[in-house]
C-alpha cells in the first residue's frame, strides 16, 4: 500500500508480459523474444533500484513491445475483466446454492421473534428526506401516501412482483389505477384498504410507513452433515403440501418456521403450553413463546391437528412438524400437516438487515 502508482503500474506489466511471453513464445521471432526479455529485466532492475523515472521511462517500453505483440490492450483489459465476473457470478451461485442463501420473512408467524412486513398507519406527513433514507438502511422503512385523484371506489387490489422480489399492489378502481410499494395483505390487515372501499378526490387511501420483513440467512449446509434439531428455526420448500397454493411466477413459496416435533415425536398443546414426548418442550425458543409474556401470547390449539388438550399427533418417520412463534396467526403444520424431509432447505442462521433488535443470530 506504501507503493508509487509508477511501481503498482509495472508489476501488474511485469505479469502480463509474462504472460505473454507464454502465451506466444511459439510464434515470436528470436529478435522480438530478445527483445521482450531485455524490457522485462530493464523494468526488474529499475523496481530493485527504486528509481521512479527509470521505472516509468523502461514500463512504456515493455508496454510498447507487449502491445505489438499481444494486440490492442484494451481487448486484454476486457478480458480479464469479463473473466473475472464470470468466476464472481459462479462463486456466488455455488455459495447461494450449497451454503448461504438470503431469505425474506414475508408474514408474521415468527413475530416478534422475527418480524414480518408490518404497514404503521399514520396521518402525519413523512419525514424530511434525509430521515427517510435513513430509517431504510437502519430499519428497513418505506414511507407511502396515497390520495385519491377522483371520487373512485376500490374494485381489486392486485399483487405485483418485481425481480420476484419487491412486492407492490395494484390498486384497479372504477376510474384510475395506483401502484402502491406495499404488499396487498398488509395494505388491506394493516392499511384497512379493500375492494368496495369509497374515497372522495383528495381523501387519503393510505398514508404511513412500511417496515420490510427481516432479511436472513440460511444455512444450507449443516443439514446436509447433521440432523435437525428440535426447536431450530427452519427453511423449508412447500411443495406438494395440501392447502399451500403456489405463486404463478415464483411457484411454491418457502416459508419459515420453528421445528416444534422430529420424526416418531408425539406433540401435544395445553395452551399456553407445548408437550412434546410428555415433557414440557425444553430450548429457549420453546419456553420463550409459552411465557405468553407480552408479546408472546403462548401456544395456541390447531384447526386440523392438535385441536383439545388431550389431542396428540406423532410426526410420521421422514417428516418434521412446524409452528410459528406467534401461534395465534401462524398457518403451520396444526392446518396442514408435517414438512416432508425432501423439503427442508436449511436453518436459519442470523439477520443481516435491517439493523433493528433482531439484527444477529437467530435463536
Amino acid at each position: 500500500m506504501f507503493q508509487s502508482r509508477a511501481a503498482k503500474h509495472a508489476k501488474l506489466l511485469l505479469r502480463h508480459a509474462e504472460k505473454v511471453r507464454r502465451f506466444r513464445l511459439d510464434v515470436m521471432s528470436e529478435s522480438a523474444l530478445a527483445d521482450l526479455d531485455r524490457d522485462i529485466n530493464e523494468v526488474r532492475t529499475a523496481l530493485r533500484v527504486g528509481d521512479q523515472r527509470a521505472i516509468r521511462e523502461k514500463s512504456e517500453q515493455l508496454e510498447t513491445i507487449i502491445g505489438q505483440q499481444a494486440g490492442a490492450h484494451w481487448e486484454a483489459g476486457w478480458r480479464e475483466n469479463t473473466e473475472v465476473i464470470l468466476v464472481a457470478i459462479v462463486v456466488a451461485v455455488a455459495v447461494r446454492c450449497y451454503f448461504i442463501q438470503p431469505f425474506k420473512i414475508p408474514t408474521g408467524s415468527m413475530q416478534p421473534t422475527l418480524n414480518g412486513i408490518i404497514g404503521h398507519p399514520q396521518t402525519t406527513p413523512a419525514p424530511n428526506f434525509l430521515q427517510q433514507i435513513a430509517e431504510f438502511f437502519i430499519l428497513g422503512r418505506n414511507y407511502i401516501n396515497v390520495v385519491s385523484q377522483v371520487d373512485d371506489t376500490v374494485v381489486q387490489i392486485q399483487p405485483r412482483k418485481f425481480l420476484f422480489f419487491f412486492t407492490w399492489s395494484r390498486l384497479i378502481c372504477q376510474h384510475q389505477q395506483i401502484s402502491v410499494y406495499c404488499p396487498p395483505d398488509q395494505l388491506m390487515n394493516d392499511f384497512k384498504v379493500s375492494p368496495g372501499n369509497s374515497y372522495k378526490r383528495g381523501e387519503i387511501i393510505a398514508r404511513g410507513a412500511v417496515d420490510t420483513g427481516d432479511q436472513v440467512f440460511v444455512d444450507k449446509f449443516t443439514y446436509n452433515f447433521m440432523k435437525p434439531r428440535r426447536g431450530d428455526v427452519f427453511v423449508f420448500r412447500t411443495n406438494h403440501i395440501f392447502m399451500i397454493p403456489q405463486d404463478p411466477d415464483t411457484g411454491a413459496p418457502y416459508y419459515i418456521k420453528r421445528l416444534a416435533g422430529l420424526p416418531n415425536d408425539t406433540l401435544r398443546i395445553d395452551s399456553p403450553l407445548l408437550y412434546v414426548n410428555g415433557a414440557l418442550a425444553q430450548r429457549y425458543g420453546f419456553q420463550r413463546v409459552m411465557s405468553a409474556k407480552p408479546p408472546y401470547r403462548g401456544y395456541a390449539p390447531g384447526h386440523a391437528n392438535l385441536r383439545t388438550p388431550n389431542e396428540t399427533f406423532t410426526v410420521p418417520a421422514h417428516a418434521y412438524f412446524a409452528m410459528g412463534d406467534n401461534s395465534y396467526f401462524s398457518f403451520d403444520s396444526r392446518y396442514w400437516g408435517p414438512v416432508p424431509e425432501e423439503n427442508l432447505v436449511g436453518r436459519g442462521l442470523m439477520v443481516y438487515w435491517p439493523f433493528n433488535h433482531h439484527w444477529g443470530l437467530i435463536r
